[in-house]
């Protein structure tokens, strides 16, 4: 590796950790940087249009097939309180005081909805997935996309309209698979983007007396009900 190559290494290395943080892309590169390999994969190069910066706050304006809409933040329910979301996932609004946890969690049942809305709050992405449709290899690429990195979790989500859904504050991608490169484009645009969610700072990690990891609420497919609350 000679010189001007090794600075182009660092020098990309350098933008990609500033502008992803917690992303597998940016650790990634960051391996390959410290194992000696001046090569930077053409996919990295490609997820890197999709990181947040001063310029472009906001990347994935440029994905294909992202909904937005905006929701004011911190409007709070107590369990069993349901909500009447907008969107099935819902990917903001009125949500549930208690976050679930977000910390890289692949939860392998449902997981009740209002808790989730609470973690995009805080920064995190979530994955859900039609688990008829899903299973099986197409199932562990989700999986591995998600397992021990923080502010990521993945769910099942039953009777969903398309096989996989992404969601983040006031953003919704579906896609009909795994392999599809919009997934990991959404992840870098929009994982802990201070830019388009309201709580900065916020943890992921499941509060003391609160959210049971392990045992989380279940999802419930019925209708919300006469009872329930407007999402904003």
């Amino acid at each position: 590796m000679n010189s001007r190559t090794t600075a182009l290494v660092i020098a990309l290395v350098g933008v990609l950790l500033a502008g992803a943080a917690l992303t597998g892309v940016a650790l990634l590169t960051a391996e390959r940087a410290v194992a000696g390999q001046a090569r930077v994969s053409e996919r990295d190069l490609r997820l890197a249009a999709f990181m947040p910066s001063e310029a472009n706050p906001d990347p994935s304006t440029a994905i294909p097939g992202v909904v937005r809409q905006s929701y004011d933040p911190g409007l709070h329910v107590a369990a069993p309180q349901r909500i009447a979301y907008d969107h099935s996932p819902p990917f903001g609004g009125r949500h549930d005081q208690v976050w679930a946890a977000c910390n890289g969690v692949v939860y392998p049942e449902g997981v009740r909805t209002e808790h989730l809305v609470h973690s995009l709050e805080h920064g995190a992405v979530w994955i859900a997935y039609d688990p008829d449709r899903v299973t099986g290899a197409e199932r562990a690429k989700l999986a591995e996309r998600v397992e021990g990195k923080p502010y990521l979790v993945m769910s099942p989500y039953p009777g969903l309209d398309q096989p996989i859904s992404l969601q983040s504050w006031g953003h919704q991608l579906k896609v009909a698979s795994a392999d599809d490169e919009r997934i990991d484009q959404f992840v870098t645009a929009l994982l802990l983007n201070p830019s388009t969610f309201p709580e900065p700072g916020a943890p992921c990690d499941p509060g003391p007396g609160g959210f049971d990891q392990d045992a989380p609420p279940p999802f419930d497919p019925t209708p919300p009900g006469p009872d329930a609350q407007p999402p904003i």
